[in-house]
């Protein structure tokens, strides 16, 4: 992967690290990187050796939304159609961090605004800087709302308050974001990937069957009904307990001692 690429990539010890690298744009989510961001975690998600992703930003932000400068400059002509089909394929992107089957963090080291607040949002846990900042900033251009933004907004602070940030377009310091739901945790801004990658390594030395169907049971429990729920609940639960690492945690258990987890 060449340093120039607008998306880094290293994996080891189970955990794979996205970087997104256009630090002098802030960052802002072109269509390259939308691109290599699904294609490496559909790689991930083939990859028995991969067990959580990491999404970060280089410089002082996670990422700044769309690349309006491009939008701006964008002469090529094409239909409202073209830009519709384009615009779906890049939020896929989204959907892959939400659905991927294994667990995703954000470690939000800036600003995580717009389509960057939507990527955010996406993953599975979010970890912030004391220095980062997050916003929906649509209003400031024009624009309605992308990248699972409204739907994830809704869902953790509510409408009202969904509401309350893309019409006025303020930023959130970290420890507001906390306060609302949209951090799981903020750490000093030079901590951040050493408490990103903490957490991360201890995901990936845990049962990898279990979060998969825990991740999905979540994400079902969004839109589903109680009884729907319980009946996957039953389903998933004895898969897990089919699984070498049910059976290690049991043994460890009984013996007393750490589980050794090999994520099936």
């Amino acid at each position: 992967m060449s340093e120039s690429s607008p998306l880094q990539v290293s994996v080891g010890d189970g955990i794979a690290v996205l970087t997104m690298n256009q630090p002098h744009k802030l960052n802002a989510l072109s269509a390259e990187m939308s691109s290599l961001g699904k294609r490496y975690l559909a790689e991930f998600a083939a990859d028995p050796e991969v067990r959580v992703v990491i999404l970060t930003g280089a410089g002082r932000a996670f990422c700044a939304g769309g690349d309006v400068g491009n939008m701006a400059a964008d002469k090529a002509p094409k239909t409202f159609e073209e830009k519709l089909d384009g615009l779906r394929s890049g939020q896929e992107f989204s959907w892959q961090l939400h659905s991927l089957p294994k667990p995703t963090i954000a470690a939000v080291n800036g600003y995580a605004v717009g389509a960057g607040l939507g990527i955010a949002l996406s993953c599975d846990i979010r970890i912030a800087s004391d220095k980062a900042k997050f916003g929906t900033a649509y209003a400031r251009v024009g624009l309605g709302g992308d990248y699972g933004t409204t739907w994830q907004l809704t869902r953790l602070v509510g409408p009202a308050k969904a509401k309350e940030m893309f019409f006025l377009a303020d930023n959130l310091d970290a420890a507001e974001a906390h306060r609302l739901g949209l951090a799981n945790r903020v750490v000093a801004h030079e901590r951040l990937p050493a408490e990103t990658r903490a957490m991360a390594a201890r995901i990936a030395a845990g049962p990898g069957v279990s979060y998969r169907y825990m991740k999905e049971n979540v994400n079902l429990a969004v839109d589903s009904d109680f009884r729907a729920i319980l009946e996957r609940e039953a389903l998933t639960h004895l898969r897990c307990a089919q699984t070498d690492d049910h059976r290690e945690g049991a043994r460890a258990f009984v013996e007393k001692r750490k589980p050794n987890f090999r994520g099936r």
